[in-house]
């Protein structure tokens, strides 16, 4: 491995990109199960959580629907984290076996670009949020420094309150995997004790009856509606999307498929369950305590008597997010900025370049029109479920799970190189695939299709491509034997 890895660094690749070595490959079950916890119990997915209720599902609906979508999203991951564990390369290489050496930056830009810069920034900025409130707590004058006085349109105590949450942000970012899972291995069990606790308070003060009997005001049941059960898989798996396209940067790490596959499943499993239970019995529980429909979970726990409770559960929760943004947005776009230039660029300069522009994009600015918003992120997760779909497609049914690494690390400038440059066929069913997807936001009479965008983009994607590839080996296959007969029937 290490003349491969040798010869590979004389193409021009960088440490980040090259496949790792047996020592560098030392994550095991333990270190699996525990690196998406913390990406599970955030305050964005406790919203989710009061908006499935909108849908009239029962509180024990909503429960099993999103358990069931914790195995899909451990199936996905596992899948197409598959390639990452055996050869252990990274996701930006991986895009090139799919999409080619060119083709592959768009896909790896969309996601590991505009989707994860974007959305660390947004992350960022909602932490902060959660951080000036746990300033506001601790040191009250603190919310009133510099008066009027606005930056960027932020007042001072909001400035200062984003620029420390976002310095923390990159720190984890810079440290990478390994920081990421000593980080996730403390935050864990607070994660237990915060959400735990927060779902036995209100079982506690209303009982597990009222709860799982509870709708929003103005809300009918509805009864055995399987359509809206995959809604919300539909949407729980949705928000796995981008972290689902770059397993490998994570699977890349695995001692054997065995431990990634085992780890992830049990880990997402047991988080899911929990922020099941806990998400339906926290947002019922309070709204059905306070007398108004809550699903905020930081709204809950300003309203608390115990200071010590409530600045508790609020460094948890603010670590949850630093957690999910680590994973799931700032290491892809360090790993995918490093790509683009591979012979002059790492991982830690990638990390650099994207929390710079996650700054200069003024992400608070960006929240002021959610619409607009809502409708970028719809439009990315779009994009990345026929993503997976090609990917998944290419390395088990085209590549039957072999990939040729010299191959794949082609010389830069070689006429192998650009003769790989594009696939056009995974191009094509992209394409085609985001259009049937997303095609329900503009055509009323498909407007199921968007609903369940994820699973028919993905599904959409696979099948066709492997149709389509296949169909064209089988092509290639008969000319050449055609041409072998003309040969031979010359001679």
């Amino acid at each position: 491995m290490e003349q491969h890895r040798a010869l590979y660094r004389q193409r021009g690749y960088s440490e980040d990109l090259l496949p790792k070595d047996a020592s560098q490959r030392n994550w095991k079950t333990f270190n699996y199960f525990t690196l998406w916890m913390g990406s599970v119990h955030n305050v964005p997915n406790y919203v989710m959580v009061g908006g499935f209720f909108i849908l009239g599902l029962s509180s024990l609906s909503i429960v099993m629907a999103i358990v069931m979508s914790a195995f899909v999203i451990a199936l996905v991951m596992i899948l197409n984290g598959a390639a990452g564990s055996k050869y252990g390369v990274p996701f930006s290489m991986l895009l090139r076996a799919s999409y080619g050496v060119g083709g592959a930056l768009l896909p790896g830009i969309l996601r590991g670009g505009i989707a994860a810069i974007m959305w660390f920034g947004l992350q960022c900025y909602a932490g902060s949020l959660a951080f000036l409130v746990l300033l506001g707590k601790v040191w009250p004058a603190f919310l009133t420094l510099g008066g009027d006085f606005k930056l960027l349109g932020l007042s001072l105590p909001e400035f200062i309150a984003f620029v420390i949450f976002w310095m923390l942000n990159v720190l984890i970012g810079l440290g990478g995997g390994k920081v990421l899972n000593k980080f996730t291995a403390i935050l864990n069990p607070c994660i237990y004790i915060v959400f735990g606790g927060m779902a036995v308070w209100a079982i506690s003060l209303v009982g597990i009856g009222p709860i799982f009997d509870y709708l929003p005001k103005g809300v009918n049941k509805v009864h055995h509606d399987g359509f809206l059960f995959l809604i919300v898989m539909n949407a729980v798996v949705a928000v796995w999307a981008a972290p689902a396209v770059n397993a490998a940067d994570f699977t890349q790490n695995a001692h054997s498929f065995r431990s990634l596959a085992l780890g992830q499943t049990l880990g997402l499993l047991v988080a899911y369950v929990l922020f099941a239970v806990a998400g339906v019995c926290i947002i019922a529980g309070a709204s059905i305590h306070f007398g108004a429909d809550t699903w905020n979970v930081l709204d809950i726990v300003q309203k608390w008597d115990s200071m010590f409770a409530t600045i508790f559960a609020i460094v948890v929760i603010l670590m949850t997010t630093i957690s999910t943004n680590a994973a799931g947005n700032i290491i892809p776009a360090g790993y995918q900025i490093a790509a683009l230039a591979p012979s002059k660029l790492n991982y830690k300069i990638g990390i650099i370049i994207a929390s710079i522009i996650s700054l200069l994009i003024c992400p608070w600015k960006l929240m002021e029109d959610q619409h607009s918003i809502y409708l970028f992120l719809d439009i990315i997760g779009g994009i990345l479920g026929p993503v997976i779909g090609v990917m998944m497609a290419h390395y088990f049914i085209v590549l039957r799970c072999q990939i040729d690494l010299d191959e794949l690390y082609t010389e830069m400038h070689c006429k192998k190189h650009r003769h790989n440059a594009f696939n056009a066929t995974a191009f094509s069913v992209t394409v085609v695939a985001v259009i049937v997807s997303i095609s329900g936001n503009f055509i009323p009479q498909l407007e199921f299709l968007s609903r369940i965008s994820w699973f028919v983009g993905s599904i959409f994607a696979f099948c066709a491509y492997a149709i389509l590839k296949r169909k064209n080996l089988y092509l290639v296959r008969l000319a050449l034997e055609q041409q072998t007969e003309v040969i031979n029937s010359t001679k």
